[in-house]
C-alpha cells in the first residue's frame, strides 16, 4: 500500500468517525436548545399545534417588529394577537 493510500485511508476514518458523532454541539449559543424533535414533543406537552397560514410581507413585517419586544417571540405575540381579535369579535349565532 502507498503512502498515499495510508493516508487517504485516515481522513476516510476520520471523516466517517466525525460524521458518527453527531452536530456539533458544545458550547455554542444554540447549547441549551433542545432538537427538533424534543422541541416538537415540548410543544404537544403545552397542547400547541403547528398552524401555517400566508400574510401580506407588511404585516409579517409588523409582527417580526413587534415580536422582538414580546417575551414569548413570534409565536407568542401571533397567539395574543388571535386571541384578543377572537374575543373583541360579536357572539355568533346559530
Amino acid at each position: 500500500m502507498k503512502k498515499t493510500d495510508i493516508e487517504k485511508n485516515k481522513g476516510l476514518k476520520l471523516t466517517n468517525s466525525l460524521r458518527r458523532a453527531g452536530p456539533y454541539q458544545a458550547g455554542g449559543p444554540d447549547a441549551d436548545k433542545p432538537d427538533r424533535r424534543e422541541q416538537r414533543r415540548l410543544d404537544q406537552l403545552k397542547g400547541l399545534v403547528p398552524f401555517a397560514c400566508k400574510l401580506e410581507q407588511s404585516f409579517v413585517d409588523r409582527l417580526k417588529q413587534q415580536a422582538e419586544t414580546h417575551p414569548e417571540g413570534v409565536n407568542g405575540l401571533v397567539g395574543d394577537l388571535l386571541a384578543a381579535g377572537l374575543d373583541a369579535l360579536p357572539p355568533k349565532t346559530a
